[in-house]
């Protein structure tokens, strides 16, 4: 079983072999105070592009960097939209079969636009920030990742052109540098 939630904390980062339970991360980000929770779960399915007969995802990551940088992006979340009050971000490492969750983030706030907007932005900066590497087995063999995945700097993100990326390569993303704040 992962690491049960925080009791004096307002944010809950998790890296773990155990599986994730979404609903624990759902329960735990509702508070009195807030309208809204977001809770975004990636799955492991069974293929990918060029890849059919997925059967197995493992995570390997450069863990000693995973946790301070899961909870930077927690910070920037907290700075871009004030009324977030809990955040979850957890995520697997090892096996994981199909079906199974891989990453978890949930959010509450006080109302739903910053809710959804949190959520969004916590697991597209995860992915383009937080060093995790994913490994797929399919029916014609394994490998790393279709190309290496390049890891940008939280403060170097503005936006991350969310409707172009793609679950197994981050470099067809469109990464704006922060220039000017365009909320």
């Amino acid at each position: 079983m992962p690491s049960p939630p925080p009791k004096d904390n307002d944010t809950w980062l998790l890296l773990t072999s155990d599986p994730l339970r979404q609903q624990d991360a759902a329960d735990w980000v509702v508070r009195p105070d807030c309208g809204a929770t977001v809770v975004f779960t990636g799955t492991a399915r069974d293929h990918a592009q060029g890849r059919p007969g997925v059967d197995l995802l493992e995570y390997e990551a450069y863990e000693a960097q995973v946790l301070p940088k899961m909870s930077a992006i927690a910070d920037e979340m907290r700075r871009r939209w004030a009324d977030v009050g809990r955040i979850a971000l957890l995520h697997r490492i090892g096996e994981v079969q199909i079906g199974e969750s891989a990453v978890v983030v949930a959010v509450s706030a006080a109302h739903r636009n910053g809710a959804f907007e949190a959520a969004r932005f916590g697991i597209d900066t995860l992915k383009a920030t937080v060093p995790i590497w994913k490994r797929e087995r399919w029916q014609g063999g394994k490998s790393w990742g279709l190309e290496p995945q390049h890891l940008t700097n939280i403060t170097d993100i503005d936006n991350i052109d969310t409707d172009n990326m793609d679950n197994n390569n981050l470099d067809n993303n469109k990464i704006i540098p922060a220039t000017a704040d365009t909320r």
